[in-house]
């Protein structure tokens, strides 16, 4: 088998998805034809503007550059590609930044395209999206009947972890980056703002990684911030060396203090899966999957004051955080993205067996 792999338009978290994914899909022999969406939106962008300034001196009533030019400009180069190495499918991973009229033309031409979608049940434009395509997986289980309702050939694809970046024990590297007592690595968004603001962190040194534009310049908060985004191998690193790695779940539709909350998820993040590939002990917000899959391993918090006592009940217990992180990898070890990319190759498979027969 042979795919066209369309890379995600960010170049970190959903960029982690596509590693794993791609690593499973070869592992298993497929042919992967990789086309790095997230950098041709940067040169793409930075064409465009270069030559409508260019333009502007000759016809200063041109239309400035908007975000659909940049990202058709930067999308539309995987038409020809997939048609010039006759994949048999391609396949999407998240499409948050993939023009739709790419999908239409690729249909128009024969090819069959499929989606991974990440951002379940956050982005509702998921549903538009996966009305588009021949196929769809969520990560999201409770949000698997929705999708199902605009496209039969809707699965549920858990998240997983990658066998090269995600694994028990000090790694060479490892001693680069900090020991914390606990860390966190993830995106501000402002219900996470606002729930580690209101943890009391005296005497507890909290490593905060990751984006938080929103983080107020006031806020207390801001000591804690390190080197910003990482990337996963830095993040395995930091959650091995650290005494305590939390996994906040995001609740935000969008971004600002006024962003739409979901109001019921079920599924883990890439987050918790990649945590107890690493043996990393950690906390989390509650999740039922969480429950499903970690028993009581990962303790669960549902409020600041919870977290907090739970922060500091473990971190005098080293040795119950030995026996737990010792526990975790036999919890994941079907969840790699090896044994992800199984069910999408059955599930494109039997596709393209349905496609052959009609």
């Amino acid at each position: 088998m042979k795919l066209l792999l369309l890379s995600p338009g960010a170049s970190y978290s959903t960029a982690d998805v596509e590693a794993g994914l791609r690593y499973g899909l070869e592992h298993h022999g497929v042919q992967v034809v990789r086309y790095r969406l997230d950098a041709r939106i940067a040169a793409s962008k930075s064409w465009l503007f270069y030559n409508w300034r260019q333009a502007k001196k000759q016809n200063p009533l041109i239309e400035k550059p908007n975000n659909h030019d940049v990202f058709y400009n930067a999308g539309i180069g995987a038409l020809p590609m997939a048609l010039r190495h006759q994949v048999d499918c391609v396949l999407v991973v998240s499409g948050m930044f993939l023009h739709p009229d790419i999908v239409i033309l690729m249909k128009r031409a024969g090819l069959k395209v499929t989606v991974l979608l990440t951002e379940s049940p956050y982005d509702d434009k998921e549903l538009t999206f996966a009305g588009m395509v021949d196929g769809c997986w969520t990560n999201e289980r409770s949000s698997l009947q929705a999708f199902r309702n605009v496209n039969p050939c809707s699965g549920y694809i858990p998240h997983g972890w990658h066998p090269d970046r995600h694994k028990t024990g000090p790694q060479p590297g490892d001693e680069d980056v900090p020991a914390h007592d606990v860390v966190f690595v993830g995106t501000g968004f402002q219900e996470r703002i606002d729930f580690l603001h209101d943890i009391n962190w005296d005497g507890i040194d909290l490593g905060l990684y990751g984006t938080w534009e929103g983080l107020g310049s006031n806020n207390k908060l801001r000591k804690h911030l390190r080197d910003g985004p990482v990337p996963n191998d830095k993040a395995a690193a930091l959650y091995r060396r650290a005494k305590i790695n939390l996994n906040i779940y995001r609740a935000s539709k969008g971004w600002g203090k006024d962003a739409v909350r979901v109001t019921h998820a079920e599924s883990i993040n890439p987050r918790g899966y990649e945590l107890a590939a690493c043996g990393a002990f950690h906390l989390s917000t509650y999740r039922s999957e969480v429950k499903d899959v970690f028993g009581d391993l990962v303790p669960t918090f549902t409020a600041p004051d919870e977290a907090e006592a739970l922060i500091r009940s473990w971190l005098d217990d080293p040795e119950g955080r030995t026996q737990v992180a010792r526990a975790l990898p036999a919890r994941v070890a079907e969840s790699s993205w090896s044994e992800r990319a199984t069910g999408i190759i059955g599930d494109i498979q039997t596709l393209m067996g349905r496609s052959v027969a009609a």
